[in-house]
C-alpha cells in the first residue's frame, strides 16, 4: 500500500502545483496606487445596487472618492476607487 501512496501523492502535488501555476498566469489584479499616489481600493456588489459606492463613501469620508475604473459581468460590478487626498490641517 505504502509504495502506491507516494506516487499518488506526487501526481496529485504535481497537478496542484501546475493548476496554481495557470490561475496566476489568468490572473490579473488593479494597480495598487494612482499617478499621484493615492491607494486604490476594489469593491464587488451586485449590478444595479449602490453598495459599491456605500462603500466608498464610508472609506473615504467627507472626503470623497475618484473611480479610478468600474466593469460588470455575470450580474457584479467591480469598482476601483482611490480616495480624495485628505488636507494637512
Amino acid at each position: 500500500m505504502r509504495q502506491i501512496d507516494f506516487p499518488f501523492r506526487r501526481a496529485c502535488g504535481a497537478l496542484l502545483v501546475a493548476g496554481a501555476a495557470a490561475l496566476a498566469a489568468c490572473s490579473s489584479s488593479p494597480p495598487l496606487f494612482t499617478s499621484d499616489g493615492r491607494q486604490t481600493t476594489a469593491v464587488q456588489c451586485p449590478v444595479g445596487s449602490d453598495t459599491c459606492e456605500q462603500q466608498a463613501r464610508a472609506m473615504c469620508g467627507n472626503g470623497g472618492y475618484d473611480v479610478v475604473r468600474e466593469s460588470s459581468d455575470n450580474g457584479m460590478r467591480s469598482l476601483l476607487y482611490a480616495c480624495h487626498k485628505q488636507s494637512q490641517y
